[in-house]
């Protein structure tokens, strides 16, 4: 089961780290693409909020900082569904027009829970 656990972990954070990284790129090179949260775009945090908790699952190491970021980006995620919901703020949307911000709530909501499950497991 913890073997599982870590592979749905690990295919959570590979799919975000691409969207992610895709999203940053573009941001880099083109401009405006990402709301920005005190003058820096939110795919930059977001990404962060991703490679971080990453590393520190593959090493097992850091739960403190794992769930730090990943409930950042979370209550980041949150409020840009919030504010995309509400024409607050448009987030960046995919090819099938599914703002990004919705996936992004996914995707913390997993790794944030998914992780608990894990924990809460007897070795």
């Amino acid at each position: 089961m913890k073997r599982l656990l870590n592979i749905c972990i690990y295919i959570v954070f590979i799919f975000g780290i691409y969207g992610a990284g895709n999203l940053v790129l573009t941001e880099f090179f083109n401009g405006g693409t990402c709301p920005k949260l005190l003058t820096i775009p939110a795919c930059y945090i977001i990404f962060g909020c991703l490679i971080i908790p990453f590393i520190s699952h593959i090493f097992n190491k850091g739960k403190i900082i794992y769930f730090l970021l990943t409930t950042m980006a979370f209550i980041i995620a949150i409020y840009a569904t919030i504010g995309q919901l509400f024409n607050i703020i448009q987030c960046p949307k995919t090819e099938k027009g599914i703002p990004m911000c919705y996936v992004s709530f996914a995707i913390f909501t997993s790794l944030i829970g998914l992780k608990i499950i894990l924990l809460r497991k007897k070795v």
